[in-house]
């Protein structure tokens, strides 16, 4: 049913119908409990979900703009930023903030690189930041919305950032490198080790974006498996960024940015002391900041602990590799690149069966899908509910396949790639 108003009513909608309203909208909505997405949504379980709507609501008209008002959420969020350097390997001197989500941590970071730079090296005009190709497209945002130019470096064929490609690229202009841990399409980690290196060589500050992984390598590694270093034990890094509603299992719009030590933080800052209502100073961009999304945070990490978030990592890792031996068990199908952990892509090796056109069959079947780029390939990051969908998942890519083969018009028709929307057009442009 579909549902628009123009204006807001003159009579107010009952209460009931409201919700009624609510219901049925959501009922377009993909099925995210049942394991049917492969982004957005980050689940555990019932008894999870229901104290992250509780700490949410009980804090639900709580305002974290005045941090001496509601000492609660300066309270929670000073745990949520310490425990999170802690499991980055950070240090008593190392500090940080919560924000609204990955994009703005990545906004953030870019502002206080820039900012240091028009400090410490005031003959910079034009800012440089050099990242991977494969990096989150956020920010190409925050270059477009701070005037800060990124360059970017090409990927090996293992899809990790270029090292070469990185050192023959720095210049007296370059501000800032970064490197992905893991980044979103192949879920392979950078070498951070070696940007670190290249970093302190050329006294730049290294920034990883671990919004995905943050909340999760670490579990990954204590399990065993091999993860590349990426956090505060790499020397070069100085900033992290981490999202707290992906692995970290919190209510949406919770994220974290720490650095190594206030030498880096302190640029974040935005203070105005001649303002008629007073002395205005803020860590983030947003103003009001929802109470809700901090204690929620902070539920989800002391109430999962070191042994719950274990144990989802472990179910996570088992059943990325059950995809992995479904997947890589049909002939027509390969996994693209190594992933570290728990992001993965496949993608057709057949020129008469198309990703897009495979993509398309699934989205038929109930599934939301995510296409990729560069090569087509298709996205999965694996949460605890797709342990329970392996066989019918793996299932509908053979039926796609055999249905494509009937219907060569079917690789026509595929929608393309696109990040934030999906639409199919015929040109990229």
């Amino acid at each position: 049913m579909s549902l628009k108003y123009y204006k807001i009513p003159e009579v107010g909608v009952g209460k009931k119908d409201v919700v009624t309203q609510l219901e049925q909208l959501k009922g377009s909505d993909p099925d995210w409990l049942n394991g049917k997405t492969w982004s957005l949504v980050y689940y555990v379980d019932d008894s999870h979900y229901d104290l992250m709507k509780k700490a949410y609501t009980m804090f639900f008209s709580e305002n974290g703009l005045n941090p001496m008002a509601f000492k609660s959420l300066k309270n929670m969020e000073r745990d949520v930023v310490k425990m999170t350097i802690n499991l980055q390997n950070g240090n008593d001197k190392s500090v940080g903030t919560m924000t609204s989500g990955g994009t703005e941590s990545i906004l953030l970071a870019i502002k206080t690189y820039r900012d240091r730079a028009r400090k410490l090296k005031p003959w910079i005009r034009k800012p440089e930041v050099i990242v991977p190709e494969s990096v989150h497209v956020a920010f190409n945002k925050a270059g477009e919305y701070f005037d800060v130019k990124f360059i970017t470096a090409k990927l090996d064929d293992d899809f990790r950032v270029c090292l070469k490609d990185v050192k023959r690229k720095i210049n007296r202009n370059t501000i800032l490198l970064v490197g992905s841990a893991p980044q979103y399409v192949q879920g392979v980690v950078d070498p951070i080790s070696e940007l670190g290196e290249l970093a302190l060589k050329h006294n730049l500050p290294l920034h990883v974006d671990a919004c995905v992984g943050g909340f999760m390598l670490p579990w990954v590694e204590r399990l065993g498996y091999e993860i590349p270093l990426w956090d505060y034990r790499v020397p070069g890094v100085t900033s992290i960024s981490a999202d707290l509603h992906k692995y970290g299992f919190a209510a949406k719009g919770a994220s974290t940015l720490t650095y190594r030590s206030m030498d880096f933080m302190k640029y974040q800052f935005f203070v105005y002391e001649n303002w008629s209502g007073g002395v205005y100073a803020s860590a983030t961009m947003p103003g009001t900041r929802p109470g809700g999304a901090i204690a929620a945070a902070w539920a989800a990490l002391i109430s999962l602990g070191e042994a719950g978030y274990l144990k989802q990592a472990k179910k996570i890792m088992d059943t990325v590799e059950q995809f992995k031996t479904a997947l890589q068990s049909i002939p027509e199908i390969e996994i693209v690149g190594k992933p570290h952990a728990t992001v993965l892509a496949w993608k057709s090796n057949d020129l008469n069966v198309t990703s897009y056109a495979i993509a398309d069959f699934l989205v038929s079947k109930g599934w939301s899908i995510d296409r990729h780029q560069k090569p087509e390939s298709i996205h999965m990051t694996v949460n605890p509910t797709h342990a329970a969908v392996i066989d019918q998942y793996v299932q509908d890519i053979k039926d796609a396949i055999v249905y494509i083969r009937a219907n060569p018009k079917a690789n026509s028709s595929g929608e393309a790639a696109m990040y934030g929307m999906m639409a199919k057009i015929p040109f990229r442009s």
